[in-house]
């Protein structure tokens, strides 16, 4: 029979990383950004928006990536 699950709870594998150092930004998404910069907000978590940002680094660099394939495309 299997321990229950609670059990397990305590016993993780890989342990958690501590949280890193957060601020509450008032402003919006763009303000926040902003505020902290924006690699500094993607890759830090500065503030609440840090997931958010990421996904607009992921855009990006998906960006340039497709034009420099699309360039290189042409160029062949």
């Amino acid at each position: 029979m299997r321990p229950l699950r609670s059990s397990m709870a305590s016993k993780e594998r890989i342990p958690r990383r501590p949280p890193p150092d957060f601020e509450e930004s008032e402003a919006g998404l763009m303000g926040a950004i902003s505020e902290d910069g924006f690699l500094n907000v993607a890759l830090n978590d500065s503030n609440q928006y840090g997931p958010h940002s990421m996904i607009m680094l992921l855009g990006i660099f998906a960006s340039i990536t497709g034009i420099v394939l699309l360039l290189l495309m042409a160029l062949t």
